[in-house]
C-alpha cells in the first residue's frame, strides 16, 4: 500500500533533514539535501522529497503496517514543526483519506514533554528495582 503526505512548509529542507536524523536512530535512514528514504527494517520505506513549498512524504508499506507508519512518520515531524503549525495529513493510493497528525500546540508539546519525564522516570526506577533485586538487595516493593 502506498500512502502519501504533501507537508506545506517553508523548511522542507531542514524538516526532512532532522526527521531523517532522528529516526536515522533506530532505523535505516539517509538525506542528501533535498531527499531522502527511511527504511522501517523491511516492514516497508518513506521516500522524503522537498519543493519549494512543502515537504513530500510517501510511504510503502503492507496494508496492516500503513496507520501505525503513518502515526509514526507523522508525529515526529509535526512535533519538530509545532512552531510553524504543521499538519500531516495523508491519502492512501486508493483514495481514502490515511491518518492526521498536528498541528500541535505548546500546551500537547509540554504535556507531551512532562509524560515522556514521567516514562523515563519510571524506567530509570524500574531499573534500579531490577538492579537492587539482582544482587538481593530489598527493594521499595518488598
Amino acid at each position: 500500500m502506498r500512502s502519501i503526505a504533501s507537508v506545506p512548509t517553508q523548511r522542507p529542507a531542514r524538516y526532512g533533514k532532522q526527521l531523517v536524523s532522528h529516526m536515522g536512530r533506530k532505523i535505516k535512514g539517509s538525506w542528501d539535501g533535498e531527499s531522502g528514504q527511511l527504511d522501517f527494517n523491511g516492514g516497508g520505506d518513506v521516500r522524503l522529497s522537498s519543493q519549494d513549498a512543502s515537504l513530500t512524504l510517501e510511504l510503502s508499506c503492507e496494508e496492516s503496517e500503513v496507520d501505525r507508519l503513518e502515526h509514526v512518520v507523522g508525529v515526529h515531524l509535526a512535533r519538530f514543526g509545532s512552531k510553524d503549525s504543521l499538519t500531516v495529513a495523508w491519502k492512501r493510493e486508493d483514495g481514502t483519506e490515511g491518518t492526521v497528525q498536528g498541528p500541535f500546540s505548546e500546551a500537547d508539546m509540554q504535556a507531551y514533554a512532562e509524560a515522556k519525564k514521567a516514562r523515563l522516570a519510571a524506567q530509570a526506577a524500574e531499573k534500579a528495582e531490577e538492579a537492587a533485586a539482582a544482587e538481593g538487595a530489598p527493594t521499595a516493593a518488598g
